[in-house]
């Protein structure tokens, strides 16, 4: 699978538009992270526990939508967005969503 953030994959063309796709993932926060995450706002610097926690549902996000686009028989995704949101205090959506396409290889003679 092809994913892009363009509208256009160098060396490829798109053959068929198959339509929008999307994947989401809701996460709450977890006690301990935000025990250990106060801990380190005193401090300062990188909350490694959100960092991580936010990497995960991205990653569960982008493969909800994959999983969409090869229901549709796609081999891309095009024009990939991310948006999140506060779903109530201590929840957050992760979204992502793009253009399920069938690209094919540009013939390039040589």
């Amino acid at each position: 699978m092809i994913l892009a953030t363009t509208e256009a994959v160098a060396g490829h063309r798109v053959v068929r538009a198959l339509g929008m796709v999307r994947g989401s993932s809701v996460r709450v926060r977890h006690i301990g992270r935000d025990l250990i995450a106060s801990l380190r706002n005193l401090a300062g610097g990188e909350v490694y526990e959100y960092t991580k926690l936010l990497a995960e549902v991205r990653e569960q996000a982008v493969d909800r939508m994959i999983a969409e686009a090869e229901a549709l028989g796609a081999n891309a995704i095009l024009a990939i967005r991310f948006q999140s949101a506060e779903v109530s205090r201590g929840a957050a959506e992760m979204m992502c969503y793009g253009t399920a396409v069938k690209l094919e290889p540009v013939d390039n003679p040589a």
